[in-house]
């Protein structure tokens, strides 16, 4: 009967990560990190669900979490929602929560189900990154990760296909 449970509970299995993809993600990351220290403004680049938008895009590119669609206006909605709630002059951990358990449920409704743009739908009411936020953080990051991680699948060859072809 135990056994039975814990082999319902099976790790993921283990994947080598080329080189390459490890440098992609390298380079996006540390360019957003550069991006913070460079810039210098009241905005933040690098925040940590864009590290989980790179894992999905190149650990499971044929799934629907990684599509394009979702990945990029997923994560901008959640963003938006966000940011439109500190408009509203909310903020804080309850009104984040509030923030997540919507986009929980709008995502998938209207196929734009990505998980990383629930936890960026956070994100405004946290840390304050700043009004422009979803447009000039979000949707540049997810458009370069999502059309960057097209051309390597076409271009380099082993990398994952992406995006799905149906």
């Amino acid at each position: 009967m135990m056994n039975r449970r814990l082999r319902a509970w099976r790790r993921y299995p283990a994947a080598k990560i080329p080189l390459a993809g490890a440098l992609w993600a390298a380079c996006l990351l540390g360019g957003l990190a550069w991006l913070d220290h460079a810039v210098r403004a009241d905005v933040l680049f690098l925040v940590p669900p864009f590290a989980a938008t790179l894992s999905i895009l190149y650990y499971l590119p044929q799934q629907p979490v990684a599509q394009p669609a979702p990945v990029v206006f997923g994560s901008t909605l959640g963003a938006t929602i966000g940011t439109l709630f500190h408009l509203v002059g909310v903020h804080g951990p309850a009104w984040a929560a509030l923030a997540a358990i919507v986009l929980f449920w709008l995502l998938p409704r209207i196929g734009l189900y990505h998980p990383p743009g629930i936890a960026l739908s956070m994100f405004p009411l946290l840390l304050h990154p700043g009004l422009w936020f979803p447009v000039t953080v979000v949707l540049p990051f997810t458009l370069i990760a999502v059309s960057s991680h097209w051309v390597l699948s076409r271009r380099w060859p082993g990398w994952p296909k992406y995006p799905r072809e149906e």
